[in-house]
């Protein structure tokens, strides 16, 4: 995975609520360069780069795979396919079986509608995983930050992931750089011992 939202949030988190890291910010090295975590308050800002979508074909399978049509497509490291609003989003369904025909690593599938009461909203599907939709995704904000900023011309919003557990993010478009904030919580903490 070349950029991972999740991982780079648990581990600021880790560092920052466990470990009693004491600093700013932290930097990680990653596979998509360094990747700048800062803290405000119970805030985590994560600063991302930026993939601009640009207009794109959607592939036969992930067409025959979903019950609702986007209007619009586009790609990046994901497709990003837009809808007409946020019911239709809460209404997408996927057909897995036909949906895990098609090999998308490192990527997935983004569906977005302007939202209903925050700037606009998403879910995330990945394709031959575990795990069909994910929770909360950072690095589909990679791209769902430019092309929002670019569509409402705001560089600051506010987004929704309608998935089971979902979440909420406030996102800054920075040119080439993107900054996600959210909140993360502790889930467990244990002892690992090696021999």
């Amino acid at each position: 995975m070349d950029l991972c939202g999740h991982a780079t949030l648990a581990a600021a988190h880790c560092l920052k609520s466990i470990l009693g890291y004491n600093k700013d910010s932290i930097v990680f090295e990653t596979l998509s360069g360094e990747l700048k975590v800062g803290f405000d308050r119970d805030y985590y800002l994560m600063d991302l780069p930026s993939r601009m979508p640009v207009v794109a074909q959607l592939p036969e399978i992930i067409s025959e795979s979903l019950n609702i049509l986007p209007k619009e497509v586009y790609k990046s490291r994901d497709y990003l396919l837009v809808y007409k609003n946020e019911n239709e989003i809460n209404n997408i369904k996927i057909n897995k079986e036909i949906f895990d025909q098609i090999n998308l690593d490192p990527g997935g599938v983004i569906v977005t509608s302007k939202g209903d009461h925050c700037d606009f909203v998403s879910r995330f599907f990945t394709s031959q995983s575990s795990i069909l939709e994910d929770p909360v995704t950072g690095s589909s904000h990679c791209s769902l930050t430019p092309f929002w900023s670019k569509r409402l011309k705001k560089v600051s919003m506010n987004s929704s992931q309608l998935s089971k557990r979902g979440g909420s993010l406030k996102c800054i478009d920075k040119g080439d750089r993107v900054v996600i904030c959210g909140k993360a919580k502790t889930y467990s903490v244990g002892k690992l011992r090696t021999n």
